[in-house]
């Protein structure tokens, strides 16, 4: 396999995967979305899509450079470049109407 094809099919796991991330939370974000004092919406998600995400997280930290003091952080850090790899344009399936079945 050439490099190309490899750096493409990582970029494809990459979306892949901040795809699946930004799922679980748009899954787990309750309505009305609690909102912290800054703007931060907070979301709760339980086990096991905990440790899954938790899992994820960690990855990208490590595959991005981890940024930040603490492990908490560097996961907040990744998971802000996770949404923005997947973006927020209508060609996102997050954005879709997703049947309740179907989540």
């Amino acid at each position: 396999m050439i490099a190309s094809e490899r750096f493409e099919r990582a970029a494809v796991l990459g979306v892949a995967v901040a795809e699946e991330a930004r799922r679980l939370l748009r899954h787990h974000l309750g309505s009305p979305g609690e909102e912290g004092d800054d703007g931060t919406v907070l979301v709760d998600v339980p086990y096991p899509d905990a440790a899954v995400l938790t899992a994820v997280l960690d990855v990208a930290a490590e595959c991005f450079g981890g940024r930040g003091d603490s492990v908490e952080e560097a996961r907040q850090a990744a998971l802000e470049t996770l949404l923005q790899l997947a973006g927020f344009d209508a060609e996102s399936q997050l954005n879709r109407d997703v049947p309740e079945g179907g989540r």
